[in-house]
């Protein structure tokens, strides 16, 4: 079964390379991309179809139905945050559809706070041969396809 990932925000597509965070350029967590988001506040929406596993301000897990999981992370050491400058619009343990708002931040803030503000998007518990479709570098608006995880 396929599972198309979307774009949780607008910006510019990256290699997950490109990530200043080892955890996340050397798929650590599993394979994905980056996108650079654009400036001023903005939602960040759910890439996929499913449970809302895992809620944070700076990140969330929605899980699909054929047990696909994708993690969107908010900027990079933004869990120092703590929460500021986040809104959650969404509850851990529920149902979402594929870009429903989910947390609404502001990249340029978390940059001027010091942080980068790119957002890795990534298929848990997955090798790099299942994602295929990738997106190419390029501008994305939230809702656009970026990979599609094969399970």
């Amino acid at each position: 079964m396929s599972v198309q990932v979307l774009s949780p925000v607008t910006g510019l597509v990256a290699p997950i390379s490109e990530v200043p965070d080892p955890v996340f350029s050397q798929s650590m967590v599993g394979p994905g991309v980056a996108v650079k988001p654009s400036g001023g506040e903005s939602q960040a929406v759910a890439p996929v179809e499913g449970i809302l596993s895992t809620l944070h301000p700076h990140a969330f897990v929605v899980s699909t139905d054929d047990g696909s999981a994708v993690l969107v992370h908010l900027g990079i050491d933004t869990i120092e945050l703590e929460g500021a400058g986040f809104a959650l619009h969404a509850t851990k343990g529920e149902r979402v559809t594929a870009g429903s708002p989910i947390v609404t931040w502001n990249p340029t803030e978390v940059e001027r706070q010091g942080y980068s503000s790119v957002c890795p998007v990534v298929a848990l518990e997955v090798g790099q041969e299942a994602l295929s479709d990738m997106a190419d570098d390029g501008r994305v608006n939230h809702g656009d396809p970026l990979f599609t995880v094969d399970s």
